[in-house]
């Protein structure tokens, strides 16, 4: 029996970018749920487990840097599953946030290539946990 692809959970309210992340991802053969906002996301993993998440810093509502603080909260097994993407990693709030939490980050822009490697990365690491894949 062939196992389910990994799902992925993109949140950014840019929806080109979305599209793009998506695209890339299906045809990599991730399964892929998206949104544009924080409390979406949130809700959505009430319904659907995600393997790994991209998860932009800045959102309409509610900032990434909680929403993360939120998901690992109630979803322990999603820290070290979760990047932040963001064009700010330099920007002393993110800074400080980073030295408090750590975290992958994928600096904006970046090259679709820097996604796959680091999600290969959360699957090896998640191998060697677990045993199997």
């Amino acid at each position: 029996m062939t196992p389910a692809p990994r799902t992925v959970l993109i949140v950014d309210d840019e929806a080109p970018l979305r599209r793009v992340l998506e695209r890339s991802l299906s045809r990599e053969g991730y399964r892929v749920v998206s949104t544009g906002s924080a409390e979406a996301a949130y809700s959505l993993l009430d319904s659907e487990r995600a393997d790994a998440v991209l998860l932009d810093i800045h959102l309409p509502t509610m900032s990434g840097l909680a929403l993360y603080l939120a998901m690992v909260h109630r979803w322990p097994q999603l820290e070290g599953r979760i990047a932040i993407m963001t064009g700010d990693a330099e920007a002393q709030e993110v800074r400080s946030w980073l030295e408090q939490n750590r975290c992958t980050v994928l600096r904006k822009p970046f090259n679709l290539r820097e996604i796959s490697v680091w999600l290969e990365g959360v699957w090896r690491v998640r191998e060697r946990e677990t045993g199997n894949g």
